[in-house]
């Protein structure tokens, strides 16, 4: 009799399960793209239906994936009914209540994406390049309609950065963040540091496993970075702040040299996104630049990420993980879905989208400071290394540190490490350098992160 009773109070409690199932409401999802970052969103949505349904107390189904050749062939099974090549097939089905944009791409993607959040459904994108350049109008578009804008997967990949700025620091204000936030340089800078390779052997290794592309131009010259930097600073300083306003500078002239002269000096170089804040000025930059081996971005290595947060009452805080991929990315993406998802059922969706609502003042070159570190090859004669001295003086320019080697016959090698200086001050400096093109040889300087004490 046990055994008949313990049957039977499985079989309710199936149908039980059943009958809830039944009940769930279904959300509707409309996918915009199909590479590899749209697959992996529809395999979670697939694969982890039943963990998103008891999240999200909802069914999540895809209804329709915009794509551009309905015959190319695919590494993933998916219904040919669900597959359309016109977008108004998502963007105006009234069933549709979610649109998540993986096609990449801007100006046809801002209109698709424009016109969903007119037709009051919600948005979640991955596209680093759209947000950078119209994140805040595309923000307060959202607003206006009471719906979601969700952009995790845009920087950092499978990082939540983004919400950790947004609710981890809602009470805080942000003052700094500074990031690696590109897998490719991250890569090839790690593998010059620790094997010792030339750039060009790094970038060949980079493209060969897929890291960079065949035109690895966005990448070592620093526009990825920079663009999710924009992002970042949009968010974390609540200011509207684009890529054109982000000075960049990439990492393709940096030398195996330069690498081991900083690590003499107890420094990694990386390149460094940085968003800084002070007095309500701005400062947003890329750059190759080194800190000391202390430092938790030093740590930094291959493909990973990392953003290093810091907030008037917080302090310091970092975020680490892989940077990029088919399933981090794919995981950030369909975060944000369950959050939309959840705002729907609770009838709170647009609330948390807030447009960037304080006025941008950017610090004048005068007024940014940094480290720096110069690399000099010079005539090996005296009153050379005064003329360098005696500049840097007069410029309000001071040493922290300086080594000279023999470079080769009649020639040295000077590397200068100096104590906080005026941007405007280094690069009036390195003017008047010029002016002994023919003794002194100006071959390389970056930026240096931390004080001397760190």
């Amino acid at each position: 009799m046990k055994q008949v009773k313990e049957r039977r109070d499985d079989q309710t409690a199936s149908d039980e399960e059943r009958e809830d199932e039944q009940d769930l409401r279904q959300i509707n999802i409309g996918l915009l793209g199909l590479g590899t970052v749209g697959t992996g969103v529809f395999r979670l949505i697939e694969q982890h239906q039943d963990d998103l349904q008891k999240q999200t107390g909802c069914k999540i189904s895809v209804q329709k994936i915009l794509i551009q050749n309905v015959a190319k062939e695919r590494h993933i099974h998916v219904d040919e009914h669900l597959l359309t090549t016109d977008p108004n097939e998502l963007i105006k089905d009234p069933d549709i209540d979610v649109i998540v944009e993986v096609m990449g791409g801007i100006s046809n993607t801002k209109t698709y994406i424009a016109q969903a959040l007119n037709e009051k459904k919600h948005v979640v994108t991955a596209n680093k390049d759209l947000i950078a350049l119209h994140g805040g109008e595309l923000l307060t578009l959202a607003s206006e309609n009471e719906c979601d804008l969700f952009y995790e997967a845009s920087v950092a990949g499978g990082i939540p950065i983004l919400r950790a700025l947004v609710e981890g620091f809602s009470s805080d204000r942000v003052t700094k963040i500074i990031g690696i936030l590109n897998g490719t340089t991250n890569y090839m800078l790690s593998k010059m540091s620790k094997d010792g390779l030339e750039y060009e052997d790094c970038l060949k290794q980079a493209q060969n496993l897929g890291y960079a592309e065949a035109d690895p131009t966005s990448d070592v010259e620093g526009l990825d970075a920079a663009r999710k930097i924009a992002i970042l600073g949009t968010l974390g300083f609540h200011t509207e702040l684009s890529l054109e306003e982000v000075d960049v500078r990439g990492i393709s002239s940096v030398s195996k040299k330069d690498i081991d002269y900083g690590k003499e000096f107890g420094y990694e170089l990386k390149l460094l996104a940085t968003a800084d804040r002070k007095n309500n000025e701005i400062e947003l930059e890329v750059q190759p630049t080194f800190i000391p081996k202390t430092h938790p971005l030093a740590h930094v290595n291959d493909a990973f990420n990392a953003v290093f947060v810091q907030g008037e009452a917080m302090g310091e805080t970092m975020f680490y993980g892989p940077g990029a991929g088919e399933l981090p990315t794919a995981t950030a993406v369909t975060s944000d879905l369950v959050t939309v998802v959840k705002n729907i059922k609770l009838g709170v969706n647009g609330r948390g989208t807030v447009a960037p609502y304080r006025l941008k003042k950017f610090k004048r070159k005068d007024n940014r400071y940094h480290r720096y570190f110069i690399r000099l090859i010079v005539e090996d004669e005296p009153g050379v290394l005064a003329v360098i001295t005696q500049s840097l003086a007069q410029q309000n320019i001071s040493v922290s540190k300086m080594v000279q080697k023999h470079y080769k016959e009649q020639q040295a090698e000077i590397v200068i490490i100096t104590h906080e200086a005026a941007q405007q001050s280094f690069e009036n400096w390195e003017k008047e350098m010029n002016l002994y093109s023919e003794k002194i040889e100006f071959a390389s300087y970056y930026a240096v992160e931390g004080d001397d004490s760190r």
